[in-house]
């Protein structure tokens, strides 16, 4: 653990909290967005928030995955479930998010749907192969660091002959949106970004150009380490207030400039970009997620059920996860965060996820919410 504790040491903590309280100095306010979920959870859980001045605002980003699938997406894999007999696979938070009608994957399998649990998308494969008389649906989720798996799979299931798997894609790109973020209309403003983690180590750090050049924002990719955050957002101030606008990269213990490339091909390989794909909270956007080439269409669900289509479906009234996802509220801003909306009774997908705002804010920081806004 000396290579884990070495991140998270307290008097480097202290140090680098003292730096960034004499780099953000007096009279301006800076306001930078952690896109990732994963940071969001790391700010929260390691009290890193407690740690910045007043002046220096952490956003929480569109970046987890559970959290930025729409209702409607939930809703075609429930159908699925249901009406055709498949047996459904996916990860565990997925089953947990609320759908239409009250369901959830997981309400759905207590009505008799063949919905299961899985840690990865070979552990779906393996169902299929072990069920030669079922369909299996793999309902795969998640920005570029979970889609090589999803990729690898489908090759595998091609090479063994599996006539009886297919995969839901709900695969989507981090850099949409990121421009979605600094295009709406009236949206929170922004001084830059911490990069994810994971996604660069895919990715790479070259493509955050598009973000620093076009729109002048700063992105510094960091860890997830309590010194990776504070290293990250000291960078970050140091940008602005020198007036640059680069890419700069703290998790260099894992990410290149080029990222992945054999990851890269597979998933070029395997998946093309979709015209457009609805976002929980930034409605459609185009050019922001996956779906399988032709070439291998009969691993693709949604062409096995052409008679199944997407619906989109409206967020509960009552939900404020657009908006938190969108950067322009607060979890505790929510009405019914902490009350009616709970990780054991959630409302929102923003609630679900560990790595949700939401759940976050909930089970690290709701105390101290609560004890600054009555102070």
């Amino acid at each position: 653990m000396r290579y884990v504790d070495e991140f998270r040491d307290p008097v480097l903590a202290q140090n680098l909290s003292a730096s960034i309280a004499l780099e953000a100095g007096a009279g301006f306010g800076y306001r930078f967005m952690e896109f990732c979920g994963g940071h969001t959870h790391a700010l929260s859980r390691y009290g890193v928030l407690g740690m910045l001045p007043s002046n220096v605002q952490m956003i929480h980003g569109p970046g987890c995955p559970v959290c930025v699938l729409p209702i409607g997406r939930i809703d075609f894999a429930i159908r699925l479930a249901l009406e055709h007999d498949v047996i459904l696979c996916s990860y565990g938070d997925c089953l947990r998010v609320p759908a239409s009608d009250g369901l959830s994957l997981l309400k759905a399998r207590a009505q008799g749907a063949d919905v299961r649990m899985v840690y990865s998308a070979l552990d779906a494969c393996k169902i299929a192969a072990d069920n030669p008389q079922s369909q299996v649906v793999f309902f795969a989720i998640g920005f570029e660091t979970t889609t090589p798996p999803t990729a690898s799979i489908i090759k595998q299931a091609h090479a063994a002959g599996l006539k009886n798997f297919s995969v839901l894609c709900n695969h989507v790109l981090t850099l949409p949106a990121m421009e979605a973020i600094l295009n709406q209309p009236g949206g929170v403003p922004l001084d830059g970004f911490v990069g994810p983690a994971h996604v660069s180590t895919v990715i790479g750090s070259a493509p955050y150009q598009l973000v620093a050049q076009r729109y002048r924002k700063p992105v510094v990719i960091a860890g997830f380490e309590p010194l990776d955050m504070l290293q990250a957002i000291l960078m970050l101030l140091r940008q602005v207030n020198t007036g640059r606008a680069e890419v700069e990269n703290e998790f260099t213990r894992a990410v290149t400039p080029q990222g992945n490339r054999k990851a890269q091909a597979l998933v070029n390989e395997v998946f093309e970009v979709r015209d457009a794909f609805e976002w929980r909270g930034l409605g459609s956007l185009p050019w922001s997620g996956l779906k399988l080439r032709a070439e291998f269409a009969q691993y693709d669900a949604e062409a096995r059920y052409p008679e199944m289509h997407f619906v989109s479906v409206p967020d509960h009234k009552a939900c404020e996860c657009g908006a938190i996802l969108r950067g322009e509220k607060r979890p505790q801003e929510c009405k019914i965060f902490g009350t009616v909306c709970t990780p054991d009774n959630p409302i929102g997908a923003c609630m679900v996820s560990s790595e949700g705002a939401c759940a976050a804010h909930y089970t690290y920081g709701r105390y101290r919410d609560v004890m600054q806004e009555g102070s």
